[in-house]
């Protein structure tokens, strides 16, 4: 668990997602924010320079300008909960969440990181970071048996070493597994 900025993020259980989008985020742009990083597994610098235009459709298109390292564009598809989040925030053009005027151009990782805290602050929750919504998701598609290649695909990992270190193995699972020896 993350403490005062040291260790990995949190992964968020359902019941403290539903807390946060219930009541502890405040505004649809907020909302429409984390659910991305959520539904996405996108990091929140990913997120935070996307423009209105690269939401065309179903798909999500993050450019190769705007990821880590820079390598390579990802084009994802776009959950139905996620749309029902944007289809509520809408923006009309430019950046998805713009900053402020004579700023920064878009939101910064510094306000996104205060508008969580704020947030978590509101329902009670300890230890959750901007990349807990990533390694949330991330450890969502694990556990549901998604392969890990595909996994790679959508988080943009270069390596599967790297990605594995982000996906949480609870005591349940490890118990779930050594259950299945059934001889």
């Amino acid at each position: 668990m993350k403490v005062q900025g040291n260790g990995q993020a949190r992964v968020l259980t359902g019941d403290e997602i539903q807390r946060l989008f219930a009541h502890g985020l405040s505004s649809d742009r907020d909302r429409a924010l984390f659910g991305l990083c959520l539904y996405t597994g996108c990091r929140i610098s990913e997120a935070l320079t996307l423009r209105v235009d690269d939401l065309q459709g179903d798909t999500l298109t993050l450019r190769r300008r705007h990821t880590k390292g820079k390598l390579q564009t990802r084009s994802l598809h776009i959950h139905p909960a996620l749309a029902e989040l944007l289809a509520a925030y809408a923006p009309a053009s430019g950046y998805l969440f713009p900053g402020m005027p004579g700023r920064s151009p878009h939101l910064t990782r510094f306000s996104a990181d205060k508008i969580l805290r704020a947030a978590c602050r509101r329902v009670g929750l300890q230890g959750i970071s901007t990349h807990s919504f990533r390694r949330t998701a991330l450890t969502t598609m694990s556990n549901a048996g998604v392969p890990l290649r595909h996994i790679q695909d959508i988080s943009g990992h270069r390596s599967l070493a790297t990605l594995q270190r982000y996906l949480e193995v609870r005591p349940e699972d490890r118990q779930r597994a050594i259950a299945t020896l059934q001889f």
